[in-house]
């Protein structure tokens, strides 16, 4: 069984930065897309960035140039790294395993980020 682990997430004010995290055991991590997904109160989860096992990147255009994915193979971690935060980045973030925009396995804790002043 899959376990998917994320951590990092806190209060920032705007224009800050915080550093996201993933675990993932019970899976052969380094053969899988990765992605890290986010759910604002009353919207729908959304995909915001992945990784694919070759390490290529793609991001949605309101995170581009402010948000960095990867990912360690030795560690079966992957992480995001977002600057210049927004309050409209506020959101409890998720990692999983992209298949189109769908998550392939069920979903772990989440972590809350808040932006705000």
């Amino acid at each position: 069984q899959v376990r998917l682990v994320e951590s990092g997430g806190g209060l920032v004010q705007p224009g800050g930065s915080l550093r996201l995290s993933c675990v993932v055991s019970g899976a052969m991590f380094r053969i899988y897309a990765m992605g890290w997904y986010r759910q604002a109160p009353g919207k729908q989860r959304e995909l915001v960035a992945r990784i694919s096992s070759g390490s290529v990147t793609q991001y949605v255009d309101s995170v581009k140039g402010r948000f960095t994915i990867s990912r360690d193979n030795a560690k079966n971690t992957v992480s995001l790294q977002m600057n210049d935060l927004k309050p409209e980045d506020t959101a409890v973030y998720y990692c999983n395993s992209p298949i189109g925009d769908s998550p392939k396995w069920a979903w772990g804790q989440g972590t809350q980020v808040t932006v705000s002043s």
